[in-house]
């Protein structure tokens, strides 16, 4: 399909206008399984089932973290470390070829034996995930703005012992196998596609999205939580409409928010049953929207 020369319309704009004026296309029905389960062992989920995973696990910049810090020094640090390694061997298996796993990470600093130190989570996930047999692609720095501009640590005004403030996380996007096929015209693929100032501001690395405010004070200790931008982006950007969509750190469930509403179909593990009426009612509000798409909304217990 060749572009006429003063054709204003994408690529993807003209072949979805004609693809809708030769057959009827209807979205599909989209299915949201909320899992209370340790995602160390997806047994719900069969192998291959997602074509795109999408998470921020609580790693040691969430407050939680800072008393086992001080109990247990580096060692907090390593048994994280393992057990995040175990929840990335599941997403490699429950992952389709072609798939896309995204995953929402900041480094953090913490003081220990009273000095400072600086936990590179980032290069740690990193060299896991290339270990069990993912693709590294390149990353998104996400700038968040910062509650406490004025909160630098260190010696404040006097050099030479302050520290650079981490106001940066990473979003790692990793590839299971070659990219995914598709046949030609697929309709879900093309009423999937993205405009010009969305590829434009997607595909640039530094996004600049504000931070969110949680409902609950307990939520906000415990969470790694992202806002609704976040996951809506990477969904838009890595999956096509149908597509199965898993968060194995559900949280407050922002990322099923992003995938009922893009019309992806959503799995979410969350180990914390207290957060279920919390997440209950986030969803229960999307699901009461009236925008003519179909859902099917359930829990799923151990």
């Amino acid at each position: 399909m060749k572009r006429r020369r003063g054709d204003k319309a994408t690529f993807p704009e003209r072949a979805l206008s004609r693809l809708l004026k030769n057959s009827q296309v209807e979205l599909p029905l989209t299915r949201h399984r909320l899992i209370i389960g340790d995602s160390r062992n997806m047994r719900e989920v069969s192998d291959d089932e997602v074509q795109l995973i999408i998470t921020s696990p609580p790693y040691p910049m969430v407050e939680i973290w800072d008393e086992l810090f001080e109990k247990m020094g580096c060692r907090t640090y390593r048994e994280m470390l393992d057990y995040l390694g175990e929840v990335w061997h599941e997403c490699y298996r429950v992952l389709c070829n072609g798939g896309y796993l995204c995953i929402n990470i900041g480094d953090a600093l913490r003081r220990i034996n009273g000095a400072f130190k600086l936990f590179p989570n980032h290069a740690e996930v990193i060299k896991q995930c290339e270990e069990i047999g993912f693709n590294v692609l390149p990353y998104i720095l996400w700038k968040k703005p910062m509650n406490r501009p004025d909160a630098f640590l260190g010696s404040g005004f006097l050099p030479p012992n302050a520290y650079v403030t981490l106001d940066c996380e990473y979003i790692l996007i990793f590839r299971k196998g070659p990219p995914r096929r598709f046949k030609p015209l697929d309709p879900y693929r093309y009423l999937s596609h993205y405009s010009k100032a969305e590829r434009d501001t997607w595909f640039s690395q530094i996004w600049d999205v504000k931070g969110t405010r949680q409902e609950s004070k307990d939520a906000a200790r415990r969470l790694a939580a992202y806002p609704y931008e976040i996951p809506y982006r990477l969904i838009r950007m890595y999956s096509v409409i149908g597509d199965t969509v898993l968060d194995p750190f559900l949280g407050t469930g922002t990322t099923m928010l992003a995938a009922m509403k893009t019309h992806r179909n959503s799995i979410g593990y969350e180990i914390d049953a207290s957060l279920l009426p919390l997440i209950n009612k986030r969803l229960q509000a999307k699901l009461r929207e009236r925008d003519g798409e179909r859902r099917l909304y359930e829990f799923t217990y151990p």
